[in-house]
């Protein structure tokens, strides 16, 4: 078998014109080039290739061969391919960055995360960007270390040096329990009746914020790094807990959860601010996500 040339980008998009247009004549008009340029041009790509591309006879029009009906898709991946690289490189001239690294509180409602990620990339479709989902403390730590660029936290930051801090709304924390927990049936609390009962608590992972959580009322707890576990644990009964409102919403409709009247759990909220390192400001993409963040707040 003789070995195969390397096609030049030019012969694919010669190539990808005539399957477009549908004839020699008609890539040769719109390329700007003489028909018998158009023909040449392809004709040395099958002889590279080692296969026709098109059958020419029997017809007016070429029509893809198997062949070239497997090299279209191939061609149109590098043609594509060569245009998001020249979109990245024009990005970077215009001083965009090349990816941005956001880092998120499981606290962030998801409707809040979707509508910033999916606005994101389609208003930076070169731009690749990077998610983490943390508790706590831990985005600051993310943050801080450089891992990510932008953090979307809830806990207070004020003692950590070099983070610059922006006010982005809050969600609202409720006591829930499920129905058979005797917090749920007995419908008057007393002030501290609350810490009688076993109360799942969400805590942090990494040692940099050990010891850190938030709404801890009982005396026994159980501390949790993962919401959905303590989401879970709360419906079998094994205790009550503070839980961020969109997330158990379906629960409290359907009655799986009872929303708690606590008076030490009236009115929480769960703060959120978008952070970054003073030192190293989000450019153009990553200062956009942010103020999707505050925009969401309004």
């Amino acid at each position: 078998m003789p070995e195969m040339g390397t096609p030049t980008l030019d012969q694919l998009q010669v190539f990808l014109t005539v399957v477009e247009t549908g004839s020699f004549a008609a890539a040769a008009r719109r390329l700007s080039r003489a028909t018998s340029a158009v023909s040449y041009t392809i004709a040395n790509l099958e002889m590279q290739l080692g296969s026709a591309l098109f059958d020419r006879e029997g017809t007016r029009k070429p029509v893809l061969t198997k062949a070239g009906t497997a090299v279209l898709s191939k061609a149109r991946a590098v043609s594509g391919g060569i245009d998001e690289l020249r979109a990245s490189v024009k990005g970077l001239l215009g001083g965009l960055e090349a990816e941005v690294t956001l880092v998120v509180d499981v606290m962030l409602p998801t409707s809040r995360l979707v509508d910033a990620v999916r606005a994101f990339e389609a208003e930076f479709p070169t731009v690749t960007l990077r998610l983490h989902v943390e508790a706590l403390g831990a985005v600051a730590q993310l943050v801080q270390a450089g891992i990510a660029g932008i953090g979307i936290g809830g806990v207070p930051h004020t003692t950590m040096p070099g983070l610059e801090q922006l006010r982005i709304g809050d969600v609202e924390m409720v006591p829930v329990a499920a129905p058979l927990h005797p917090l749920a049936r007995n419908p008057t609390k007393l002030p501290g009746e609350a810490r009688q009962y076993r109360q799942l608590i969400l805590t942090v992972r990494s040692s940099f914020t050990e010891g850190q959580d938030f709404g801890v009322l009982g005396a026994e707890t159980w501390r949790l790094a993962d919401l959905g576990a303590k989401h879970a644990l709360l419906l079998a009964g094994s205790g009550w807990g503070l839980m961020p409102e969109p997330v158990v919403r379906d629960d409290l409709a359907s009655a799986r959860l009872v929303r708690l009247d606590l008076p030490e759990a009236r009115d929480c909220f769960y703060p959120l601010q978008a952070i970054y390192r003073t030192d190293n400001p989000p450019g153009p993409a990553g200062a956009w996500m942010v103020q999707r963040f505050v925009s969401q707040a309004k």
